[in-house]
């Protein structure tokens, strides 16, 4: 089970919390084991919009499987960050070097400067902040323009909407891009990457179509897309002919049903790949029983 803990400062905005939190609870919600909690230095914290939020004072154990997420707080500058204790910055030091993961939204950065756990690590935060953030910590290789960047278990994002942009790549990572594109669609936001990866996942990027009996089989190919699914069953799982669905589905997407397979499993591996899975360990968790396809795959793509 993944333990998300939010460390909550005094005027923490309430979107760059909110949003990692709705992604991380709907994705509980379909089934994924996640539980969140809430931490501050003190127990009432009132956040940038007026709204007071009541938090624990006590952390809870935390395993390498588990994460903390700083959102950011209101203030002109870096420097006017409210200031954290040593013990809290402990904490965070602690979960890093058990294993855990951190991560940041906007300012929060800051704090995991403070921490030290941005020294020679990719990092970003909000446009505005982002040369203080560089000179504050010159350790840190700050990365402008980008929605978040991802280095040993340091995750940090620009702010505000891109925290949820974040939380789905987490949940993808932990998950598969299925359960982060479930996530999405529930709260009706378009599913984003960063870096050298597609900007917009592969299922919202072929979803912006309004044909009911394509959306059901790609709900199907969704689920199942590391599995081999023939195109009789396919079209019989949503009621149509094997020809009208291929029809249907090449008009809403300009794919066919096995295309669409194929882009789902290309970008998942690609995935795996990025985090230091072999191709032929890539290929069989995606579903191809030749690794030589995913090869030809990719160097189509190229």
């Amino acid at each position: 089970m993944s333990h998300i803990v939010f460390l909550l400062v005094p005027g923490v905005h309430l979107l760059d919390l909110a949003g990692p939190a709705q992604v991380f609870s709907t994705a509980a919600g379909f089934g994924h084991p996640y539980t969140l909690s809430y931490v501050a230095e003190q127990p009432q914290v009132t956040t940038a919009q007026g709204l007071p939020l009541v938090a624990g004072l006590d952390w809870p154990e935390l395993g390498p499987g588990d994460l903390i997420v700083v959102p950011g707080w209101r203030a002109v500058t870096l420097a006017d960050a409210p200031a954290l204790g040593s013990a809290t910055l402990k904490v965070l030091r602690d979960h890093h070097a058990g294993g855990g993961t951190v991560a940041s939204v906007c300012a929060g950065a800051e704090a995991l400067g403070q921490a030290g756990l941005l020294d020679g690590r990719r990092c970003t935060t909000h446009h505005d902040v982002q040369d203080e953030l560089a000179r504050r910590h010159p350790g840190a290789v700050v990365v402008r323009d980008v929605l978040f960047t991802a280095d040993d278990r340091v995750i940090t994002s620009a702010g505000i909407a891109s925290g949820i942009d974040l939380a789905l790549h987490l949940v993808a990572t932990d998950h598969g891009p299925a359960a982060a594109a479930q996530a999405a669609r529930e709260m009706v936001v378009y599913a984003r990457r960063n870096g050298h990866e597609p900007q917009s996942s592969a299922m919202l990027r072929h979803r912006s179509h309004l044909d009911d009996t394509v959306h059901r089989a790609q709900n199907l190919i969704d689920a199942r897309f590391d599995r081999p699914l023939p195109l009789p069953a396919l079209a019989a799982a949503v009621g149509v002919s094997e020809r009208t669905l291929t029809r249907l589905f090449g008009r809403a997407t300009g794919l066919t049903p096995l295309r669409y397979q194929q882009t789902l499993r290309l970008e998942r591996a690609q995935h795996l790949i990025s985090h230091g899975a072999t191709i032929d360990a890539a290929a069989r968790s995606v579903g191809f029983e030749d690794p030589r396809m995913l090869r030809r795959l990719r160097a189509r793509t190229v």
